[in-house]
């Protein structure tokens, strides 16, 4: 199988709402859609791949911090190196690459450019799942929150809630107001590394233990978590620690999940390899989404199908994008390729 044509597009997508990065709010998502045909005997196969590192800037102007360790521009220009390399060259050659480069998001990329090319994904488009995220929008009064919260559907079970956003008091009183409407829910909590050790004990010690799943990040410090734990007994799960150059897994007390953002950890060999090791000490893996447009999005679906089936992946962030891109969610506008910026064309 040989890797006939390779394009290179870039999208821009508004939001119809800020999405949380952190403390950080974006109004933009930007990307690249990488595009291969391989030929099979007398016929061909087309696949396209979604590359969006996180990073960039928020609303203010600044910097995201903690996420991708490359810009777009960098990824584009490793990207553009790669592909002439790449042009009539065996499908597996998009391993080698994806080996060889220190960037995840293209290891990632081209990874699962070949996984799909191979048909590994195929068989797997099943009906998305995901865990609903909650959130406050910048000035957005609590009953608009909870009135999110009271239109879930009745097998809705878990929700996802950013927290360490606003003020404990606000904070404390939407777990309880999303607790009194829905009972039953489990909260997947994401403090995002906001919280001194201090402040995560004094906020979770406000919240009915059971009804809290697990707490993404607790404190800024990562070492603190196993300190929460032991002063608090609330289970803790890894997010952005997992995306730290050096980052190796380590079991430490009340680390129930790691939440891996693909796009952000490298290639699905590093993935599987990561997750079996979790899984190794009792350790769940839950796939993420790194605010990808549908595209990614839809993959990571199908991906989480085959590696995580027994986990709902948290992927819910299309609601906030404007634009479909490539894959049709229902919105009233999905872009094809000739709607995006050509880079590169070969073959």
């Amino acid at each position: 199988m040989i890797l006939t044509k390779l394009s290179l597009h870039q999208y821009s997508i508004d939001l119809d709402r800020l999405l949380p990065v952190g403390k950080q709010r974006i109004d933009q998502r930007h990307g690249l859609v990488l595009s291969a045909t391989i030929s099979l005997a007398s016929d061909e196969r087309t696949e396209q791949v979604e590359i969006a590192p996180l990073s960039g800037t928020d609303i203010e102007g600044n910097p995201l911090t903690g996420y991708s360790q490359h810009s777009l521009a960098e990824t584009t220009a490793q990207l553009g190196e790669y592909l002439t390399q790449l042009h009539l060259q065996p499908v597996d050659k998009l391993l080698d690459f994806a080996d060889k480069t220190e960037q995840n998001a293209v290891a990632f990329g081209l990874s699962l450019l070949h996984a799909k090319l191979s048909g590994q994904l195929d068989g797997h488009s099943l009906e998305a799942r995901t865990i609903p995220l909650i959130y406050r929008n910048q000035d957005e009064p609590l009953t608009a929150v909870t009135e999110r919260v009271a239109a879930l559907a009745k097998n809705v079970h878990a929700v996802k809630v950013k927290v360490a956003q606003t003020s404990l008091e606000d904070e404390i009183k939407l777990i309880h107001q999303i607790l009194a409407i829905r009972p039953d829910l489990k909260l997947r909590l994401d403090a995002n590394r906001g919280f001194e050790l201090q402040q995560a004990i004094e906020f979770i010690a406000c919240i009915p233990l059971h009804a809290i799943e697990y707490i993404e990040e607790p404190c800024k410090q990562a070492v603190d978590n196993p300190t929460f734990y032991q002063a608090i007994a609330a289970p803790w799960a890894l997010d952005e620690s997992l995306n730290e150059p050096h980052y190796q897994f380590e079991m430490q007390a009340g680390l129930c999940a790691i939440i891996i953002k693909p796009m952000l950890l490298g290639s699905l060999e590093k993935l599987q390899s990561l997750q079996h090791l979790a899984a190794e000490h009792g350790v769940r893996s839950i796939l993420s989404s790194s605010l990808e447009a549908s595209l990614g999005i839809t993959d990571l679906s199908r991906l989480a199908d085959i590696v995580t089936p027994g986990e709902i992946p948290g992927i819910d962030t299309l609601s906030a994008f404007s634009q479909d891109l490539l894959q049709s969610t229902g919105k009233a506008r999905c872009l094809q390729l000739g709607d995006l910026q050509l880079l590169l064309e070969l073959g």
